[in-house]
């Protein structure tokens, strides 16, 4: 079971550090576009992609974990309203927050034991 966690938990990180954080980083126009979409200026871009980075760096560290699966859910509360508000597709996009969510939280379930002492869904 913890495995898998773990399998997880990379599989989110690696999604935000790859195909979410280091576009933002590099001032990539792929990163740029989703982002004038929903109606942030640039000049945010490198502060949104530094919150996502630090947000996974949390998730990972296993004393940290909670706190960044705290964060992370929040980072993509942000992401699911800010879809919503410009009524972008709902299943591919804006619902791709809490799929995300879902499965980051998942995944910490799984590796860690005292998540799932305090929500012991088995």
């Amino acid at each position: 079971m913890a495995i898998a966690g773990w399998i997880m938990s990379a599989l989110v990180v690696l999604f935000l550090l790859g195909a979410s954080a280091a576009p933002k980083l590099i001032g990539s126009q792929l990163a740029a576009d989703p982002l004038a979409v929903v109606g942030w200026p640039a000049k945010y871009m490198v502060l949104i992609g530094i919150i996502e980075l630090f947000c996974a760096v949390l998730y990972i560290i296993p004393k940290t974990s909670l706190l960044g699966a705290v964060l992370l859910t929040g980072l993509l509360g942000a992401a699911l309203a800010a879809n919503l508000r410009v009524d972008n597709p709902l299943f591919s996009h804006t619902l791709f927050s809490v799929y995300l969510g879902v499965f980051a939280w998942a995944g910490l379930w799984l590796r860690e034991p005292k998540i799932r002492d305090v929500f012991p869904f088995t």
